[in-house]
């Protein structure tokens, strides 16, 4: 793969950057055109986009310092060294997430109802993501005798000359699927908040599964599970605990308003 793909003076054109480009992209014109197919406020949409990708930007990095944080207590010049680079994908969906609730809340929106919207769009932004570290050659797979494999000649983060596992492109092709599924969770659930959960179960389980081919160990680990791995346990968790929670309050609100009928 070849991660700069084009350039013209003193600009150069990198897959990866353009990739995560395209993909925010289509989250925002996705997600716009479901919010009004939902009658929802849209016009906050290009906002909100804006927002959560500041702030999944942000938690990626802050979660990335967290698992490096013996390198930084090492040389506190690593904070410096790694503004460009070095983030957690779990970060930034937990700071995209935040973001979106305090904008909500600031603008006085329905956050459950946009929550829903909007995450078939995130995962559909993931998959496009991960076609952009593919090309950059970065979360690489395990060594492999497998016929499907790919090597990499040219990459700054992948062994060169190693036929590896092609870890990317699996994720990019389950990201895909996601979004096909929670669109459609979404067009049959019958309570707000359900795609939502539905997101962070399968996202987590996924990735639970997918790091056992992954080959960029460096990336921390917490006994015997990767970073990535422990922290898919807690949302695994949290989708399960919230999908629960939404259930008992759309119950609870049917039986008062059958008492009230």
């Amino acid at each position: 793969m070849k991660n700069e793909l084009l350039k013209i003076g003193p600009f150069t054109v990198y897959g990866y950057g353009l990739m995560i480009a395209v993909g925010i992209l289509a989250a925002y014109f996705t997600g716009e055109r479901r919010a009004k197919k939902r009658g929802l406020p849209y016009e906050h949409v290009f906002n909100l986009v804006v927002w959560c990708v500041l702030g999944g930007f942000l938690g990626a990095k802050i979660l990335y310092w967290i698992t490096e944080w013996k390198s930084i207590v090492a040389n506190p010049g690593f904070l410096g060294d790694t503004l460009t680079d070095g983030f957690v994908v779990f970060g930034g969906i937990i700071g995209g997430i935040l973001t979106a609730y305090v904008y909500c809340r600031i603008k006085n929106l329905d956050f459950l109802r946009f929550f829903d919207t909007l995450m078939p769009s995130v995962a559909l932004a993931q998959g496009f993501g991960r076609i952009g570290c593919l090309l950059a050659g970065c979360c690489y797979g395990r060594e492999t005798n497998s016929a499907f494999s790919i090597t990499f000649h040219d990459s700054g983060f992948a062994p060169n000359g190693v036929a590896l596992i092609p870890t990317q492109i699996y994720s990019s092709i389950l990201d895909f699927i996601h979004y096909g599924i929670l669109l459609f969770i979404l067009k049959k659930q019958k309570k707000d908040g359900e795609t939502a959960a539905a997101y962070l179960i399968f996202y987590s389980a996924g990735r639970f599964v997918l790091e056992f081919f992954r080959g960029d160990l460096a990336r921390g680990s917490v006994g015997a599970l990767s970073t990535s791995q422990f922290i898919s346990l807690f949302t695994f968790v949290a989708g399960i605990v919230l999908l629960l929670v939404f259930s008992e309050n759309a119950r609870d609100g049917k039986t008062k308003r059958d008492m009230s009928a």
